[in-house]
């Protein structure tokens, strides 16, 4: 029975949207404001050693609160990962540019 001091939990029903799409991405960009996190998804195309070609197809706007909630829920799951299949090497200059790729 729960507490007077403890609100019940409400039952979530979760439902995909009917323009809902997975896709697989290969570069994410984010841009940062003052109001919001701004996330874009694309895939690296290499079309010869001297042209990339770089297909945006998703962006997604986060607000501060929801992209530190993000960043804690990806760093509880990589932690996790990594205690399976091992450490998850990075290219050390990557992370600087606010690019991934």
């Amino acid at each position: 029975m729960d507490s007077p001091s403890q609100p019940k939990q409400p039952r979530v029903r979760i439902t995909l949207a009917p323009e809902y799409r997975e896709n697989y991405a290969n570069s994410i960009q984010i841009r940062v404001n003052l109001w919001d996190f701004f996330l874009q998804f694309g895939l690296i195309h290499q079309q010869a050693p001297d042209e990339v070609e770089l297909r945006h197809f998703q962006g997604v706007y986060l607000s501060p609160q929801q992209a530190k909630a993000l960043l804690n829920l990806l760093r509880h799951n990589i932690s996790q990962y990594e205690g399976a299949f091992g450490e998850i090497k990075l290219d050390p200059d990557a992370a600087h540019t606010g690019v991934i790729q």
